[in-house]
């Protein structure tokens, strides 16, 4: 047997009900579950759907779904925990949006700006222009990126990407996965063309010719039948995300529907 309350949500807008069903009999006696209805009817049995459904129309951060209450309090303590938990991110905390690749930071070896001051007036300040354009970076720091996978929110990794027969690695130790990171990296981080690495020398000893401003692949070239391939997948892709997002939709309602249904016969 069960009994339910259903009571008024203050902290929502008006119209939302709260209902306690609490457990009279069984081993799960005295143990309740909350529930919430909007004006409409609609059931919401978590408080990740009552977000999706109120959208930005209610600031839920720190609203607790079983007392039905805003605690500001809960989000403060919530915010100190996130903060000094290093595994924060795993448990469900703000994603760390740093886009920064992993490269070494190192000091310069070459020469630094030099500034001389004397009562002379005919000194002046010399700087190396050529380190103000461009920092120096790590020979071969593509290979940091070896090993790194992406997974989804059930922790499961994902599917590589299959690179196509016309881009070749160079450098030693090279593999599939860390060019694709490689050719991603150059892509976010530079507006320059990608090209890879035009010299013929640098496949011979790349650790003398290599274009640091290149991934570690070999020169390619992309044909107008490449391009029509890609246009074709992104088509596809889009085709299928079309039918899925349809797809969920129509389960949606057909679960609106039930659950109606399911409402009025209580």
């Amino acid at each position: 047997m069960m009994e339910r309350k259903r009571t008024d949500c203050p902290a929502l807008p008006p119209g939302w009900k709260k209902e306690e069903v609490i457990r009279k009999s069984g081993l799960s006696a005295g143990k309740s579950d909350v529930y919430y209805y909007s004006p409409s009817g609609k059931k919401f049995r978590s408080k990740p759907q009552l977000s999706r459904y109120l959208g930005n129309t209610v600031d839920l951060a720190c609203f607790d779904f079983r007392t039905g209450k805003m605690m500001p309090g809960k989000l403060q303590k919530n915010k100190q925990r996130f903060r000094h938990d290093p595994l924060s991110m795993a448990k469900g905390g703000k994603p760390d949006l740093n886009t920064a690749l992993p490269i070494r930071q190192t000091a310069s070896i070459f020469k630094q700006p030099v500034t001389k001051v004397t009562s002379h007036p005919g000194n002046k300040v010399k700087t190396d222009l050529q380190r103000a354009i461009e920092q120096p970076k790590q020979l071969f720091w593509e290979k940091r990126l070896k090993g790194l996978r992406s997974s989804d929110v059930t922790e499961q990794v994902l599917r590589t990407m299959d690179l196509p027969k016309g881009l070749q690695s160079v450098g030693p130790d090279a593999s599939d996965d860390t060019l694709l990171s490689a050719i991603a990296s150059a892509l976010h981080m530079s507006s320059a063309p990608i090209t890879g690495q035009t010299s013929v020398a640098a496949e011979k000893n790349p650790a003398i010719w290599l274009n640091t401003s290149q991934p570690l692949c070999k020169a390619f070239t992309v044909t107008d039948e490449h391009i029509r391939e890609q246009e074709m997948k992104v088509y596809q892709a889009r085709r299928s995300l079309e039918e899925a997002l349809m797809a969920d939709s129509l389960a949606r309602a057909a679960e609106n529907t039930r659950e109606l249904l399911e409402g009025k016969k209580a």
